[in-house]
């Protein structure tokens, strides 16, 4: 029957929902058990205690020389040595990489192909090579002139007077060090968004402000992570120039290991335990320089270490609180 015109309409009124037992809610949500991780991790726990406990208990490792060399003057100077090159290395290698990722992407095939030719001569010879070359380099090349090419000298100098070791090794892992560095940082020129580079064109922007402030800011990000693991291996490479008479870590420990034959043992467990402090450090700092950098690409940064612990101690805190209501 239909309703007059004005008339109210009235609805009938939705049943109310349903309440849960009270039994369903006072039961716990119990996790899914899982045997097979905690049997994992009870084996890798069981065989880290093994590993841990023969280091410790094993007369062999003399741990007691190893506390009287590590902070040993002749020690140190060789680390000292191993952070001068290090750090001279790493900044020459990564400027020279990116002039060659720049050449290597220029629209000159001159540059192009002296480009991929450095780096594909360079990635092919091993360092240790590189290093011996250079410091037998006096020999093939008494003098080193610059001038007109099969003409006049303009100067000329003694190339063994500059070529110290030092010099011979901030050459030698430069070099290397540069022809990998220049692809990396030409994958991270490459892994910006083609359309940051219309943009900017678009805008009118010079090419080289092009670079400086939206190119190269934005491949860092992809740049940061695969260059630490170069600087990384270059702490590491470093070890080799002991052999171009460079008394650097290694050369250092070799050195007193030749001279004391038995604490060759402890004093190679010296300089194992000092690469890991080095290699630590620079991840720790690789982590912070990340996360600066992955600001507007994330909807969130990662946590810090500090951050991480307190969450932890948190959720725990909170576990507890749990089981004791429970």
């Amino acid at each position: 029957m239909s309703e007059p015109p004005g008339a109210t309409v009235t609805l009938p009124e939705a049943p109310a929902a349903a309440e849960p037992p009270k039994a369903l809610t006072a039961q716990r949500v119990l996790p899914l058990r899982r045997p097979g991780r905690w049997i994992a991790t009870a084996v890798v726990l069981v065989l880290a205690a093994q590993f841990v406990h023969g280091l410790v208990s094993n007369p062999f490792y003399q741990w007691d020389r190893f506390g009287y060399w590590f902070p040993r003057p002749a020690i140190l100077d060789g680390l000292r040595i191993t952070l001068e090159v290090t750090a001279y290395s790493a900044v020459l290698g990564l400027l020279g990489g990116i002039l060659l990722a720049l050449a290597r992407l220029s629209r000159s095939p001159v540059l192009r192909a002296v480009s991929w030719t450095y780096v594909w001569a360079l990635r092919s010879i091993p360092l240790i090579v590189v290093l011996i070359f250079l410091y037998n380099f006096s020999a093939l090349y008494k003098t080193l002139s610059v001038g007109v090419p099969f003409g006049p000298a303009f100067f000329s100098f003694d190339e063994s007077k500059l070529a110290t070791d030092m010099v011979i090794a901030v050459v030698g892992l430069s070099l290397h060090e540069s022809a990998y560095a220049a692809e990396v940082v030409r994958g991270g020129i490459l892994s910006v968004d083609q359309g940051q580079h219309e943009a900017s064109a678009a805008l009118g922007l010079p090419k080289g402000y092009q670079f400086r402030k939206i190119v190269f800011p934005q491949a860092l990000r992809s740049i940061i992570p695969n260059y630490v693991n170069q600087l990384i291996g270059l702490i590491k490479g470093t070890s080799l120039v002991f052999y171009v008479s460079l008394l650097d870590l290694f050369g250092a420990a070799q050195t007193m290991g030749s001279t004391y034959p038995g604490d060759i043992v402890p004093l190679l467990l010296v300089v194992t335990v000092w690469y890991l402090i080095l290699t630590s450090v620079v991840s720790v700092i690789q982590f912070y320089v990340e996360r600066y950098y992955a600001r507007g690409a994330t909807r969130s940064l990662p946590p810090t270490p500090l951050q991480k612990l307190r969450a932890g101690l948190t959720g725990l805190r909170d576990r507890i609180r749990q089981e004791a209501a429970v």
